[in-house]
């Protein structure tokens, strides 16, 4: 028991549960996660990329950040970690209509991955998130991929992060990040959230999720392994993802029907 616990239990103060209020944790935000069943690549070949489809069914309607992102780990033949990063749409307050794209990372080291200049605006001055217009009940492509065409720095490559409105068949370029590896790894998707565990309910649904070959062949992935944060990481239990009409689909301000650690398969 630590010493928060005891100053609660000598002032008869609850042991928060994770149902109200804002999370507790280190950043103020309650995630959870989809980790991948990836499949092996093919023969001789590698996965230089992953994508995944995003739509946003029942979208936030109050003031606070809501992340929702593709992740990946690039590495090399040996299994060297070259830092990870994360591809999605936010909704935040600092830019435009109040939606974004983010295209960031870390290196393995610590700090933050440099890359290419974006030539989409950003309202909050922020290199990684940029003024991206989204819109709810539409579905959009989330892609990262090595990107051989670019030029990096010494000992690193140039990964593409870009998404696709698939209503429109427009799809967005983002910027490039500089990692080494030529390869990904430990694929996922997430939802980030920073509003109160009890604020309106928002809804996401993932489909098509595939890690991408140099030749342009996908694998699809059917099965993920979902992960929650604690209640004691500050995380809520609010929060839930199953699978409906061919979706993985996450909410928030929900009654918890799968558990942590339990497995997904569509179909």
């Amino acid at each position: 028991m630590g010493l928060a616990d005891w100053l609660r239990r000598g002032t008869g103060q609850p042991r928060w549960d994770g149902t109200t209020g804002a999370p507790r944790s280190s950043n103020g935000a309650s995630s959870f996660h989809l980790f991948w069943d990836a499949p092996g690549a093919p023969a001789g070949s590698r996965w230089v990329g992953a994508e995944a489809t995003l739509e946003i069914v029942d979208a936030p309607i109050v003031p606070k950040l809501y992340f929702w992102a593709l992740q990946v780990t690039m590495t090399d033949a040996a299994g060297r970690d070259g830092g990870g990063a994360h591809f999605g749409l936010q909704w935040i307050t600092s830019h435009p209509g109040g939606t974004a794209v983010n295209w960031g990372g870390y290196r393995s080291g610590g700090g933050e991955l440099d890359g290419s200049r974006s030539a989409l605006p950003s309202g909050a001055g922020n290199v990684n998130t940029r003024d991206y217009t989204w819109r709810a009940h539409r579905p959009y492509r989330l892609r990262v991929v090595l990107d051989e065409t670019q030029q990096a720095p010494d000992g690193l490559r140039a990964w593409r992060g870009e998404v696709t409105d698939l209503e429109t068949g427009v799809t967005t370029i983002v910027r490039h990040l500089w990692a080494a590896g030529d390869r990904v790894s430990s694929p996922m998707v997430w939802s980030e959230v920073f509003a109160d565990c009890d604020d309106p309910a928002v809804v996401v649904r993932w489909t098509d999720l595939a890690l991408l070959a140099p030749d342009g062949s996908r694998g699809p992935v059917d099965a993920v392994s979902i992960n929650y944060q604690a209640p004691a990481d500050g995380g809520c239990t609010t929060t839930d993802t199953a699978v409906e009409g061919g979706a993985f689909v996450q909410r928030t301000a929900t009654s918890r029907r799968s558990a942590g650690g339990a497995r997904l398969r569509l179909g």
